[in-house]
């Protein structure tokens, strides 16, 4: 097949959603725009289904383990309907006569989603679903390994539309084998891009022409400091940082911890699986072969990774994730940036002051405007991180992977694809919803004026400065 082929087969798909969202649109309702989100949650959801998904993820893929892809699929999206459950996507969703501004939803139209392999099911659910909630069709594009998931969630979707007669068009995706060529003529002619995973594809959505959703990269440091509960910090992040084989961009990646109680952190982190390696040498020539990650340690079950690192009968056969001291931070330093493994870089700061130090230079170097963590009972320091690390969420005295994409125990919408602010270069600083996928029509009415003196707005400069 010619590239141009490629290319018409893109743009036909993109002409049969754009019909069928018309359509879509045209006869909607509430009820129909949740029925259609209803009918792709389930389609993860069921069980069966659910488990097929992680098992052909994790064999196709090569990364992150069945077990925690199921729960991440059920997680993320029954956590996703709760979210949307009550919301008004159709019709007038404000009327307020004090303004004489009545807001009636309207869709974006063709949302087209660049998605990872990291999340080859969980995402395109989250996206799909969303999508639908707003009156949107949606044409996804998977990368090349997570292809054959995304077919077989795009197969079940359509057999629960069978059930309701809604419009299999609604939900497609690019045609055969990923490419560059079909991936960039989506970016050009859907209504609304959205991307999550690649930078190469989030800088390419952004310069596409059309508007986009897009989001950076990972790269978490979390800071525990002397007031922390030890034993409790260290479960949670151990559990967050070996959780689907460390696949999520909000895992942790560093730790910084205070002098205080550095010794007896290291010793809570042994008894949560964690096995302190302190030649960071004999990790990087491992974990990077030819400036690359090593793909036989990056998102494996602790014993590849241990195996392919070297580290077999150096390490307690219960290790399930590897914590490498270090000091160095910058492009020099590779374990101060995103490892995607079960190994975890520790910094040791001499007080909470430069544990911030550190924090602020990791995420300058990597991970801008993403996200930190703080382990600590201080209920003035979150302030302190909030303004002094260029950041979009601080998560306080939580396992970070399943807090900063939502949860049910803080109020974060449920994502897979976290804004980053100015900081990562993204036009959101918040997690991808719902509301990023509706648009409005503003009906506006006259109201009585309401025009100020020039006393009431000057008056207090004035007082200040003089006239």
């Amino acid at each position: 097949m010619t590239v141009n082929d490629a290319i018409a087969q893109v743009e036909a798909v993109v002409a049969r959603a754009r019909a069928a969202q018309s359509r879509f649109e045209r006869e909607g309702s509430q009820q129909a725009y949740d029925r259609a989100a209803q009918a792709a949650a389930w389609a993860i959801m069921e069980p069966a289904r659910n488990r097929h998904l992680a098992e052909l993820a994790v064999e196709t893929t090569g990364l992150g383990n069945v077990a925690d892809k199921i729960t991440k699929n059920h997680r993320k999206t029954l956590g996703l309907m709760r979210d949307i459950r009550d919301v008004r996507s159709f019709g007038v969703i404000s009327d307020d006569p004090a303004t004489g501004i009545t807001e009636v939803a309207r869709a974006m139209g063709v949302v087209g989603a660049v998605v990872p392999s990291t999340n080859p099911g969980a995402t395109p659910a989250n996206n799909i679903i969303n999508a639908l909630k707003c009156g949107n069709a949606i044409v996804i594009s998977p990368s090349p390994k997570g292809v054959a998931t995304c077919e077989a969630l795009i197969s079940y979707v359509h057999a629960e539309f069978d059930k309701l007669g809604i419009d299999r068009d609604l939900v497609q995706m690019v045609p055969g084998r990923g490419s560059k060529e079909k991936t960039q003529r989506l970016l050009e002619i859907a209504d609304l891009i959205v991307v999550t995973g690649s930078q190469n594809n989030v800088k390419r959505a952004y310069s596409s022409g059309t508007p986009a959703l897009a989001v950076g990269a990972g790269n978490v440091s979390v800071i525990v400091d002397e007031t922390a509960d030890l034993a409790a910090s260290a479960q949670k992040i151990a559990a967050s940082k070996t959780f689907d084989n460390a696949t999520s961009c909000s895992s942790e990646n560093s730790v910084v911890v205070v002098d205080a109680i550095y010794d007896a952190f290291i010793a809570e982190l042994a008894l949560a699986g964690g096995a302190l390696i302190r030649e960071e040498a004999k990790v990087t020539d491992k974990l990077w072969v030819d400036g690359h990650l090593n793909p036989a340690a990056i998102a494996q079950d602790a014993d590849k990774m241990v195996a392919a690192l070297g580290f077999e009968g150096e390490v307690p056969e219960d290790t399930s994730f590897l914590v490498v001291e270090t000091t160095g931070i910058g492009p020099a330093h590779p374990l101060s940036g995103e490892k995607l493994s079960r190994v975890l870089t520790l910094y040791r700061a001499g007080d909470f002051d430069e544990a911030v130090q550190i924090t602020r230079e990791i995420q300058n170097h990597q991970g801008a405007g993403h996200s930190v963590g703080l382990h600590s009972s201080d209920a003035d320091r979150p302030m302190v991180l909030a303004t002094a690390i260029p950041t979009s969420r601080v998560i306080v005295n939580q396992a970070h992977t399943f807090a900063t994409g939502g949860s049910f125990t803080n109020g974060m919408p449920f994502s897979l694809s976290m804004g980053c602010g100015s900081w990562g270069g993204n036009s959101i600083d918040t997690n991808l919803h719902w509301r990023h996928f509706m648009q409005t029509t503003k009906i506006v009415r006259e109201i009585p004026a309401n025009e100020p003196t020039l006393n009431e707005v000057f008056g207090s400069y004035w007082d200040a400065a003089g006239r």
